[in-house]
């Protein structure tokens, strides 16, 4: 199930530096963090949904590098970001 407006719209306000600024990587890896939890919980239920499986592997591979870019350009931010998605353990 895609993200709807409102909850794309609550990531935007709360990780993004404007009120429409939808590219900046702290908005894109909290929505893909969105996406992945959902389709998580969908892989747990059906669990030979392989087309889904690869669906999710290839969304944290996406994710994964747009971290190691953050963690590159504004480290500070990468911590707070994983902080408040509690991304990591």
């Amino acid at each position: 199930m895609p993200i709807s407006k409102e909850e794309k719209q609550k990531y935007v306000e709360q990780f993004g530096k404007g009120a429409n600024n939808t590219g900046v990587p702290e908005v894109q890896i909290a929505i893909q963090t969105h996406r992945i939890r959902e389709l998580t919980e969908h892989v747990k239920e059906h669990h030979k949904d392989h087309h889904t499986r690869r669906g999710l592997v290839q969304l944290v591979s996406k994710r994964k590098k747009m971290l190691r870019y953050l963690m590159r350009t504004n480290a500070e931010s990468y911590v707070h970001l994983i902080k408040e998605l509690s991304i990591r353990g």
